[in-house]
């Protein structure tokens, strides 16, 4: 169960080797957290972040999963629940691609639909489901400021993320009033590993400050969190644009 402030005492990380759920496991392990589920492709790299977490003293475990397995996630995910209570759930996974070259090749462009959303989606509600019989728990969904409005420069991963957004929202919606919690966070650009070599936007920001705000928002109970602040507004700017003024953005 949660503490008083909001803190879980268990978290399952769906994406474990994403650096924005990393942050966030690792701050919430240093307030309360101590049971934290990595699930996630096997790799050398979710062991090392297991690892990692252990010398944190969280009791760690790893699983096997695939976003683009969807068929699986149902077995999967309910072996992490059937071991007790999660607190919450951290869905973290997604792609970027490359639009220059997922527009000539539209499978790629397909896979990072796929895992962004249609994924996500079947993760989303098969750990809603779960949260909801146990009476309690948090899911937090990673979205982007990204989905906001579809821009020339990476259409394609901004509409699977409109997509992953809307559904969240409306996932909120539907377990309103049920014990479970549903955040969904837009963060604007992320230094990190996926965004590597690209030019940096505007208002970037890095996954310590997303896993800060995340926990803001779970002791909050907040609907929406945009990291940066500031992006709220920007955005509310840049989606009422008309659209020959947007096109003409360097964006």
């Amino acid at each position: 169960m949660k503490d008083a402030f909001g803190i879980p005492q268990s978290l399952l990380v769906l994406g474990g080797t994403s650096e924005i759920a990393l942050a966030t496991a690792r701050r919430l392990v240093a307030r309360r957290t101590r049971t934290v589920w990595l699930a996630g492709r096997p790799s050398a790299a979710l062991d090392a972040a297991a690892e990692q977490l252990r010398g944190l003293g969280a009791e760690v475990r790893t699983v096997a999963f695939d976003a683009l397995d969807p068929e699986s996630h149902e077995a999967v995910l309910g072996k992490v629940f059937a071991e007790g209570d999660v607190d919450l759930v951290l869905l973290a996974f997604g792609i970027l691609g490359d639009q220059a070259h997922d527009e000539r090749e539209p499978l790629n462009a397909v896979r990072v639909a796929q895992t962004n959303y249609t994924g996500a989606v079947s993760a989303g509600l098969v750990s809603a489901r779960a949260l909801q019989a146990q009476g309690h728990g948090s899911l937090v969904v990673l979205s982007s400021v990204a989905g906001e409005r579809a821009r020339r420069a990476n259409f394609i991963y901004g509409s699977s993320k409109a997509g992953l957004d809307a559904f969240a929202q409306g996932l909120g919606d539907a377990l309103h009033g049920t014990g479970v919690h549903v955040m969904v966070v837009r963060p604007g650009f992320v230094r990190s590993r996926m965004t590597a070599g690209m030019e940096e936007a505007p208002l970037a920001t890095t996954p310590e400050a997303v896993a800060t705000a995340i926990e803001l928002g779970l002791r909050r109970r907040s609907e929406t969190v945009w990291v940066p602040g500031a992006l709220r507004v920007v955005m509310s700017a840049v989606r009422h644009l008309p659209r020959t003024l947007f096109r003409r953005l360097p964006v």
